[in-house]
């Protein structure tokens, strides 16, 4: 029966994913650990190698739509992956299971929550429709970022942030992406913002599995409700309501954040 609730969530949050680039770390983690009873360093080390392959199925599917700027991919994993593994090396130091990490994990998660929220809200406030040309994916005006070490020192923080909590790379990834490059079309920023976080959650992910936080059979239950659910919902990005979407999101993610930053 167990399986089935992992499937049905995987599918769920992967549609998710596909329609606006958030709901990997930010829904999983916290239904894992409020409805499933998960640890919070097991709960985010798997949730990360979730966020790799979901995202990793997602990216395809854009790429085939010529939407990923990879110019703007590179800039930000500059950033965030050298982040990411000087994080990790600390949690190898401490130990991701001792009591007070697994405070800091908790807590963290929380204002990582909140912290989407707040950005969801915002973008369902200001965001607006800009039409897509394809012929310039990869155009020069729209990919240069406002200075160029913005890209790497909001990369180094959202690396930081996600190997600890797995959230970040999503509406925190977003609400930055559209800082950075106010001329880069908005299915085109989802695009960025999806295919970023697979280097980024791969590496993060993989180093939790060498500190034993990775539960791969509720990861494989997962994943075979996620890709089904993230190809769909990535075919879906232009037709769906998204400002309605992402006000939903926003206040299911703050309730979330509370919980966990009052725990």
């Amino acid at each position: 029966m167990n399986e089935i609730v992992y499937i049905s969530a995987g599918f769920v949050v992967g549609c998710v994913v596909g329609l606006t680039g958030v709901g990997g770390g930010s829904l999983m983690t916290p239904i894992l650990i409020f409805f499933f009873g998960i640890k919070p360093y097991l709960a985010v080390g798997t949730d990360l190698l979730f966020a790799a392959f979901t995202k990793g199925a997602g990216t395809l599917s854009l790429a085939q739509q010529r939407l990923v700027p990879w110019r703007v991919v590179l800039s930000l994993s500059a950033g965030s992956l050298p982040a990411a593994a000087l994080t990790l090396w600390a949690l190898h130091v401490v130990g991701p299971a001792q009591p007070v990490v697994q405070r800091v994990m908790t807590h963290t998660l929380g204002v990582a929550l909140l912290l989407t929220a707040v950005a969801m809200f915002y973008k369902v406030v200001r965001s607006k429709k800009v039409p897509v040309a394809k012929s310039d994916v990869d155009g020069d005006r729209a990919c240069r970022p406002r200075h160029w070490a913005g890209p790497l020192l909001f990369g180094a923080l959202i690396g930081v942030l996600v190997t600890l909590t797995s959230v970040g790379a999503g509406a925190i990834g977003v609400m930055v992406l559209l800082m950075l490059y106010p001329q880069l079309p908005l299915p085109r920023v989802v695009a960025a913002d999806i295919a970023y976080a697979v280097p980024l959650t791969l590496v993060a992910g993989l180093g939790h599995a060498t500190l034993g936080s990775v539960d791969w059979s509720l990861l494989g239950w997962r994943l075979t409700g996620s890709l089904p659910g993230i190809w769909i919902g990535s075919r879906w990005v232009h037709k769906t309501p998204e400002r309605f979407i992402r006000s939903v999101l926003s206040v299911l993610l703050a309730w979330a954040g509370t919980k966990l930053v009052m725990a």
